[in-house]
């Protein structure tokens, strides 16, 4: 398994990406290549993959940002293909995402989250040394 930045999109990689991004998010809308380009193009954002061979098994995002208090990176977007888990693919990638973060952009910590019904993402999230927060999420959606 190899995990690489994506840098271009292909029909490939959009409806590989879209198939994860349904795992994750049922509700999620359809991918569109315009869009991910977009995502690729911005230069906080740092959209990887998972691959076995030439298919795309895994993905996740680290997105970068700035604001008077500091650097500050978030996990996005963390998710296996279903029929790939068990294989520590999840875990190889986290691994990844840590090691990235810290060397290449610097940063002294990384947030995520994950909702609680997601056991398994929540096990390895803490075996691979991240600490549940004492805060709360609060989120507004405009109708």
């Amino acid at each position: 398994m190899k995990i690489e930045r994506l840098t271009r999109v292909s029909d490939d990689v959009v409806e590989s990406l879209g198939q994860l991004m349904v795992q994750l998010a049922p509700d999620c809308k359809p991918l569109s290549g315009e869009y991910l380009q977009e995502i690729i193009d911005l230069p906080n954002i740092f959209l990887f993959v998972a691959k076995q061979g030439d298919q795309i098994v895994g993905t996740f995002s680290l997105v970068l940002y700035k604001i008077p208090t500091g650097l500050k990176a978030s996990l996005e977007d963390v998710v296996v293909d279903v029929s790939r888990r068990g294989q520590r693919i999840g875990e190889k990638m986290i691994e990844f995402a840590l090691e990235y973060a810290n060397t290449q952009l610097e940063v002294s910590k990384l947030d995520l989250t994950s909702s609680p019904y997601r056991v398994a993402a929540n096990a390895l999230y803490k075996k691979l040394g991240f600490e549940q927060r004492d805060t709360n999420v609060y989120r507004f959606e405009f109708k």
